[in-house]
């Protein structure tokens, strides 16, 4: 298991990576500002997505994600 500073920064990398700085920002800055429930969020994310559309979106992911670091 990690540190909970480690896992802070790798969080943080993770959502400017995807979000940009500024947006991470602000994500952060909205869970701060309101009641947020992350286990009832994210029972319902992806509620209407099969699990075969999910598979497929992962596995596209991850090609783009080697794809961009060269792998």
């Amino acid at each position: 298991m990690i540190t909970d500073t480690v896992l802070k920064r790798r969080g943080l990398d993770i959502l400017s990576e995807a979000l940009g700085l500024v947006d991470a920002e602000r994500f952060i800055s909205l869970i701060l500002r309101e009641p947020f429930d992350y286990t009832e969020w994210q029972q319902g994310l992806y509620k209407d997505v099969s699990l075969d559309d999910f598979y497929r979106n992962v596995q596209n992911f991850k090609k783009k994600r080697e794809s961009a670091a060269g792998v």
